[in-house]
């Protein structure tokens, strides 16, 4: 009778274990699920840490972006994988997500619509509920702070002028950026959309604050209020 495989990463060649990989040759040359293998730290009595990874990434159909969209209670359907494993990948996704969006928060001027369109696609493409987000701008249109209003239901969401006119004043912007995704995937703004920017825009006139624009992301691009002439 042949031995029993050992699944246990201890047993494998140097090269092959994915931390001494990684030490040894560099992140870049291991596979996503040597990558989520190191998350997971160790597998268990019947599977390596690396199997338990491809399980994983089979989950997600084997795409990394499939994979952001999973929940912690869909991460934990895999035997093996607890919901301190199931933290610890959505942790990681969620610091790439960040990375991914972060280009835009560095540069020191917003110039354009697709730039703000960029920083959200990163932020908001595995939401599968709308979110309504605001940049806030100083007169050389630096971003001073950008935050969540709302998070609503799959078909739409509530922003309350109030609120983001006092998060403007707090923030002494000049000039605010509305935004806000749509999980259907239509870049048509509703009608409820066009009747918000314009009593955000009516308010903010006051404060002498400006609407620079009101950008809509999902997964066929963006729609943006001022390129439109909507503003």
């Amino acid at each position: 009778m042949l031995p029993a495989q050992k699944t246990s990463i201890k047993h494998w060649s140097e090269d092959d274990r994915p931390r001494e990989k990684l030490r040894n040759k560099g992140p870049e040359n291991l596979s996503n699920s040597e990558l989520i293998a190191i998350l997971l730290h160790h597998g268990t009595r019947q599977k390596s840490a690396v199997e338990l990874a491809k399980e994983i990434l089979q989950l997600g159909s084997n795409n990394l972006s499939e994979l952001g969209r999973l929940s912690i209670k869909e991460l934990m359907k895999i035997k093996g994988i607890g919901e301190a494993k199931s933290i610890t990948i959505a942790a990681a996704l969620e610091l790439g997500r960040r990375r991914q969006g972060s280009a835009i928060l560095d540069k020191p001027v917003i110039s354009d619509s697709g730039s703000i369109a960029r920083y959200l696609h990163a932020i908001l493409k595995d939401q599968d509920k709308e979110i309504f987000m605001v940049l806030f701008l100083n007169q050389a249109n630096k971003i001073n702070h950008m935050e969540i209003i709302s998070r609503g239901g799959i078909t739409g969401t509530v922003a309350d002028p109030r609120v983001i006119l006092k998060r403007a004043l707090e923030e002494d912007a000049v000039s605010i950026v509305l935004c806000h995704n749509h999980p259907s995937g239509s870049l048509k703004p509703s009608r409820a959309d066009e009747v918000l920017t314009r009593k955000i825009k009516e308010a903010a006139r006051y404060f002498d604050i400006k609407v620079a624009d009101h950008v809509i992301v999902s997964e066929a691009g963006f729609f943006s209020f001022a390129d439109e002439g909507l503003l």
